[in-house]
């Protein structure tokens, strides 16, 4: 993997991380390349030093470990969701629509769905969100 510090052509910075350079390139040439902020595709590399951490300081912490506050609180989110509802991977859109419809009992549940089942859900009244994390289970 590998990051780039980016600006659009409106001037905000972010970062992305890309499979290799090829990867990003091919990305920016598709117009896949988006700014977070405004999700503009004029996109260019801003100038980066490569940040290279002491060897201490990557052993101290391994990548699965939150380093900020923003990843804390989203690890910490994860936590919840998995403790207090149930994994029902690739048939979610199903097991939704039964509790919404009254067929199955309500319960918490988290799984799997494509973008257009998720809107067609939403069209349809049910309540459903994105999570921002990916569950860490195969696709049931």
């Amino acid at each position: 993997m590998i990051r780039y510090a980016l600006r659009c052509d409106r001037g905000h910075g972010f970062d992305g991380w890309f499979r290799s350079a090829a990867g990003f390139d091919s990305l920016l040439s598709a117009g896949q390349v988006e700014c977070s902020v405004c999700g503009s595709t004029v996109v260019t590399k801003a100038p980066m030093a490569p940040a290279v951490p002491a060897r201490e300081e990557a052993e101290a912490r391994p990548l699965e470990t939150p380093a900020s506050d923003p990843e804390r609180a989203l690890a910490e989110f994860r936590r919840h969701v998995e403790a207090n509802s149930d994994y029902v991977g690739g048939d979610f859109v199903t097991q939704a629509r039964a509790m919404h419809d009254g067929d199955i009992p309500q319960r918490s549940i988290h799984g799997e769905a494509r973008l257009d089942e998720a809107k067609k859900l939403l069209e349809d009244g049910v309540p459903v969100a994105p999570l921002p994390f990916r569950s860490r289970r195969k696709l049931s």
